[in-house]
This record gives structure tokens, C-alpha cells and sequence, in this order.
């Protein structure tokens, strides 16, 4: 990756702005934007004291992975590594030992919504837009983790809603359904998610600690020992899954056979 692909810094506060930089692909993300995602949540600056993340330009928070890096799946390894690998993000970013913010402008979908759904808290522009529209789009699958992690935050039925309809669900909705912490302008969604920074500054930090890992404690207490292998190597080496990369990339409909 670019080393202008993911965007850090510390201010003189303790608040860190995480910045996914590429706002020509919606911030899509390539799995080193990935990899450095984990690494900067494992080795956080000790300045840092609240993390807020976002994505450069107004459309799009991150609009999931790069589809064009899944044509080098070739073998069920890569599958199982891929989804490893999202798993290792997704709880680095959970165990970062301070609160952590989603600040969401448009699109935050696929890997965008896995990464606000690891977040702490979540505020969301009028422009927001969440959902894994995979079953239209891919035809892969998420994790166990995510599957978990998603279900505990919006709850099985509305789980099964946007992944068997595959529809993304707007700003008033997340808000609606406990999603978003907060709705904010479009204009002012940096400096609210800065005002809640500020508010985090002021509260006892080992009580908020104490309260993440409680939480994701009894949110990984409810992911199944099963590990989801089966159904990871199914899909991501179905014909229906090459079907998805090439119909998506080549901005066509996918013609599924399921298979």
C-alpha cells in the first residue's frame, strides 16, 4: 500500500484522526490498508487517548475491500487466510484500550461496515449508508466473528434483514435502530465526533476500559467455537464467487448458479 493510503495523526490533545485515503475508490480497502489498520490498533501511540475514524472526501467512510484483489484467490487457504486475517483488524480495533469512533459519511459497506461495527461508538453524517450487499454483489460470507459482532449490535432478525435482502440501511434507520449513537449535519460531523472526544477526555479512563472489555468479552463469549471454515472455503472458491468478482468489475449483473 501507499503509505498516503491510511492517514494518522495525534494532536496536542490526546484525539487521533485514523484517515482511510482513497477517496477516487470510496476508500476501498486493499488488504495492506488492512494490515496497517491492525498494526496501528496493536502498537497505538501512548498519546493517543481517544481514536476517531473516518474516511477522506464525502462519499464514502470505506466502501469495503478492493474486489479486484480477489481474483488472486486461487486455493481455499486464501480464503481462510483472508477472513483471518479481517478477524485479527476487526479485534485489534475492538481492543484498542481507548474509546474508539466511527465518524461515517456515505457509503460503509462490506469491510467499512465490519470496521465501524468493531468501533466503540458510531456518528453518522445524513449521508451514511450501512450493509453487506454481498448476497447480490460477491456471493462470499462473512466470518463467525462478524456474523456475532453484527448480531449483537443490531440483533439476529435485522442481521438476517440486510444480508438476505442486501440492502444497506440509510441514516435515520442506524440511527433508529441503536446503529448510530448520534445523526449528525454533514458540515458538522467531524467537529461533533471532536465535541465527543473531548467529552470521553473528561470521564475516568479505566472506566471506560473496564467497560470494552466487559463488552467484548460477553460479544465474543457468544461467537460459536466453530469456526466457520466450511462455509468460507465454500463460498470463496464457488464459481458463483468468480461469478460475483468479474459481474462487479465489469459493472454487469452476476448470473448465479449457485455453484
Amino acid at each position: 500500500m501507499s503509505a498516503e493510503e491510511i492517514l494518522f495523526e495525534v494532536q496536542g490533545d490526546g484525539i487521533a484522526w485514523l484517515t482511510f485515503n482513497r477517496p477516487e475508490a470510496r476508500n476501498a480497502m486493499t488488504f495492506g490498508m488492512y494490515r496497517r489498520l491492525g498494526e496501528i490498533c496493536r502498537s497505538l501511540d501512548p498519546r493517543v487517548r481517544v481514536l476517531i475514524l473516518r474516511g477522506a472526501g464525502d462519499k464514502a467512510f470505506v466502501s469495503g475491500t478492493d474486489i479486484a484483489q480477489f481474483r488472486g484467490f486461487t486455493k481455499p487457504q486464501d480464503a481462510l487466510d483472508y477472513e483471518k486475517m479481517m478477524d485479527s483488524v476487526f479485534d485489534s480495533l475492538e481492543d484498542v484500550k481507548v474509546p474508539t469512533i466511527a465518524a461515517i459519511q456515505g457509503a460503509c459497506t462490506g469491510g467499512g461496515a465490519g470496521i465501524a461495527a468493531a468501533c466503540d461508538l458510531r456518528i453518522g453524517a445524513p449521508s451514511a449508508k450501512f450493509g453487506f450487499p454481498i448476497a447480490r454483489t460477491l456471493g462470499n460470507t462473512l466470518s463467525m466473528r462478524n456474523h456475532a459482532r453484527l448480531a449483537a449490535l443490531i440483533g439476529v432478525a435485522r442481521t438476517k434483514d440486510i444480508l438476505f435482502l442486501a440492502r444497506l440501511m440509510d441514516a435515520q434507520e442506524m440511527r433508529s435502530v441503536g446503529l448510530l449513537n448520534e445523526l449528525t449535519t454533514e458540515e458538522g460531523i467531524y467537529t461533533r465526533a471532536t465535541e465527543i472526544a473531548r467529552l470521553l477526555l473528561e470521564h475516568a479512563p479505566l472506566t471506560l476500559l473496564a467497560a470494552k472489555e466487559a463488552l467484548n468479552r460477553v460479544v465474543r463469549h457468544w461467537t460459536p467455537e466453530h469456526d466457520g471454515a466450511d462455509f468460507v472455503v465454500r463460498n470463496y472458491m464457488s464459481a458463483d464467487f468468480r461469478e460475483g468478482i468479474e459481474a462487479f468489475l465489469g459493472k454487469r449483473k452476476p448470473r448465479w448458479s449457485g455453484k
